[in-house]
């Protein structure tokens, strides 16, 4: 399997957030609340302290497509440091999250105060811009099968969906939003999976799916890396959930 390495963004340390924190707003999000929609005015940029912000984009047809799920340390909505920035994307939070957000102004001001932590800050969003790239690179390049497995193993170490056994737990409502990170319909997602049960990977309790840590998804994938894959013409599709 060509699998791109599945490595986390770093992630702004404590100390980062601690400082960065004295310039921004913080607030505290309920489970399924939409902080900003595409095309809204943007003029900053946001932090997550704690939880899980879900960045969509949406098509006329309401289908969508998830380019990634922001958690602690990382970073969303940097659009808003460009003049005149519009945001790109919808974000909602996946559960209770916290945020703090970093006006542009604010942002300026911390540079001059305090330019190491606004260097900090400027690394994180290279590191997320360059995972933005892998993606799209994975969406132009890989096939459902490989991207499916890729984002269970990005899953698996940013720790999102899992239990404390380090296995994602695929709910119905996380089953959906699985499909939109891989780009790919519930049919051929299914496929997959069903794929993966027969190799020990995936089980099923009653409509949840649970996946095996990710030990094993990378053990699979590197044995993968070599063996070329034999798809159906509905596992190659690049169709958005």
């Amino acid at each position: 399997m060509e699998a791109e390495e599945n490595r986390p963004t770093r992630g702004l340390s404590v100390e980062d957030q601690v400082a960065i924190a004295a310039y921004a707003a913080r607030a505290t999000w309920p489970a399924g609340f939409t902080l900003y929609e595409r095309g809204g005015r943007a003029d900053g940029m946001f932090f997550v302290s704690r939880g899980r912000i879900v960045l969509r984009s949406r098509g006329k047809s309401g289908r969508g497509f998830i380019p990634a799920i922001i958690v602690a340390g990382e970073t969303f909505g940097a659009e808003g440091l460009s003049p005149g920035g519009h945001y790109a994307t919808d974000a909602t939070a996946e559960i209770e999250s916290e945020t703090i957000f970093l006006g542009s102004g604010k942002f300026r001001t911390l540079m001059r105060e305090q330019p190491v932590r606004a260097l900090a800050i400027v690394g994180q969003v290279m590191e997320e811009r360059t995972a933005f790239l892998d993606r799209l690179r994975e969406l132009a390049t890989l096939n459902v099968e490989q991207r499916l497995v890729n984002t269970l193993l990005r899953l698996a170490q940013s720790k999102s969906f899992t239990d404390q056994h380090g296995r994602i737990e695929l709910t119905p409502a996380r089953y959906r939003i699985l499909c939109e990170l891989v780009g790919a319909t519930r049919e051929s997602v299914s496929l997959v999976l069903n794929r993966l049960a027969q190799e020990d990977l995936v089980d099923r309790s009653g409509s949840t799916f649970i996946v095996a840590p990710f030990d094993q998804l990378q053990a699979r994938a590197d044995q993968e890396r070599s063996v070329p894959l034999t798809l159906s013409s509905e596992q190659r599709g690049y169709s958005v959930a």
